[in-house]
This record gives structure tokens, sequence and C-alpha cells, in this order.
């Protein structure tokens, strides 16, 4: 069975400043949802879902879905903050969506085969895309990520969020650490947590960037997880469920097996406005040496 492709393209980013998923980063208008689309289809990716917020859903189709469904299966499922296992509500106050694992779960039911999942603004590279679709395509239990070399998914401008990976001798993940404030600096690369204590890092370290390999398999294991997390934190006014944290219990429980799959694929992500122009001129440099059309959509 070919795979599907999940694209979690619900959040705001708030430290950006806007909608960054409908963005214009290529010469005709394209957008990182476009060469992601455009990436996957090569791949031989043959579905994709979106998971929008309900209040976005219908400008996502009309301006971005649509370009798409000539080409592809298209369907689209809206994350609710209101969608919470039986037995859960959503306390006074809350406003903000539960994360990544409830966007997930939220494509629980048009989801049959093995899937794909990335984030909606980050640029992951065509070898990314293939990777995981031979990997998908092998029908096996064990899941994958693909995994990035840290200091090629830093930003310029300011501290990022990336789950920093230990890996087995057999290439299996072992576990991610969230680390949340890194950044370059003088004499290296370090995260502080919110404690203050500062980590050093040599820069060649796995890191995940929320690009998963996964079987429906992993939707009452991600359930059961979401479950339990709302009992400790759900009360919590901004907690967020997120998805590599879901998957690092998994692997500690012994409930899963995750193959992390090296890519050499040229990852471009946008954290903050300044990083824009990055980004432009990464994709103006992949179009010149060929690895893209201009106009990616005739």
């Amino acid at each position: 069975m070919k795979p599907t492709l999940l694209i979690l393209a619900a959040g705001m980013g708030s430290r950006y400043g806007g909608l960054k998923q409908m963005d214009p980063i290529g010469p005709n208008g394209e957008t990182f949802i476009d060469y992601s689309v455009y990436d996957a289809l090569r791949a031989g990716f043959n579905k994709l879902v979106f998971v929008v917020r309900k209040d976005i859903e219908q400008p996502f189709r009309e301006s971005i879905g649509s370009r798409f469904e000539s080409h592809i299966a298209v369907d689209y499922v809206c994350q609710q903050l209101d969608h919470l296992p039986p037995g859960f509500s959503v306390p006074t106050g809350r406003t903000k969506p539960w994360g990544t694992t409830q966007a997930v779960l939220s494509a629980a039911q048009v989801i049959q085969g093995p899937f794909a999942v990335i984030n909606a603004d980050d640029f992951y590279g065509a070898d990314s895309y293939r990777v995981l679709e031979q990997h998908l395509t092998a029908q096996t239990n064990v899941y994958a990520m693909a995994g990035f070399i840290l200091r090629n998914t830093l930003s310029e401008h300011g501290s990022v969020a990336r789950g920093i990976c230990t890996l087995s001798p057999e290439g299996f993940l072992e576990d991610v650490i969230e680390m949340t404030s890194i950044r370059r600096e003088a004499n290296g690369i370090a995260n502080t947590s919110p404690e203050g204590i500062r980590i050093s890092l040599t820069g060649d370290e796995i890191a995940s960037m929320n690009m998963w390999g996964l079987t429906p398999r992993v939707f009452p294991q991600l359930e059961e997880y979401f479950r339990h997390f709302l009992e400790e934190h759900g009360s919590d006014l901004r907690s967020e469920c997120y998805l590599p944290s879901a998957i690092n219990t998994l692997l500690h429980a012994g409930q899963a097996r995750v193959r992390v799959l090296p890519t050499q694929a040229s990852w471009l992500g946008v954290t903050y406005r300044e990083d824009r122009t990055h980004v432009l001129k990464g994709i103006a440099g992949l179009i010149r040496a060929g690895h893209y059309p201009e106009r990616l959509w005739p």
C-alpha cells in the first residue's frame, strides 16, 4: 500500500508572527506545503491529509489545498480544542489546542495505511520523502524517523526547539530529549534549560524535525498517551502534548521501535521572520541546481 502524507497545518507561528504556512517562498508563490507535496508525489505518496483549525479551513482549502486536488487525493480534518477522550473536558479559559499528538489523532478516521507526518512550515527535501516512502511501503510494524544533522537546522536569529536523539548501534531510536532553547554561540552550540542550565552540543547530533513514518497501529497508542497526559496536565491552560514525547514514551515502554533514516536532504525552516531571507535563497539555489522546476504546478 502506498503511504499517505499527513501535514500538520493547524498551528500559528507564535514567534514568527503569522500563519507562515501560507507565506510564499518560491518564485511563483509556492509555499512550504507546495514543495512538500511535490517531493511526496515524486517519492510515491498517493494521498494527502491536512490537519487544520476550523477557523482557517475554508481559506486553506481555497488558497492551498485546491491546487493539489487534480494531482493527488486530498482530505481535511480539523484539530479542535474540545475533541477529547471520554471523561475529559476543556478547562475554563483554555483556548490553545493540545499539541501535535492531538493533531495526529484528529486524522485517525481518514488514514487506513502507513503514513508520514510532517510540519506544514518546514522544508524537508526530496531525499527525506524518498527514504520514508521506501520504509513505509516495506509493510513493517517498525516506525521510522527522518534524522537531520542538528547544525543544519538552526536559526541565525534566535533559539530553536529540537528533539535531540540517541541511537542504538543498529540505527534504532533509543531516546529523544526535547531541548527548547538551542542557539549558536561564539564558541559553539548550546541549549539553555528553563532553569538556566547550559548544555554544550557539537552540532553533529541527530535532531528530530517532526518527520515520522507511522502505521495505524499508533493511533490507539497515542490515544492512551493523550489520556494520561490529560490526567496529569489537563488543567494547565497552555500545556501541549507533543508527538516526539509520545513516541519517546512508547520506546521506553517497549511498545514501539523506530528506525532512524539519516537524510542528506537540505532542511529549511522559518522560526523567526528574519529566517525567511535564508529560505528564499535556499529555494532559489535548489532551482538553479535543477532540483526543482521554477514553477511546480502547471
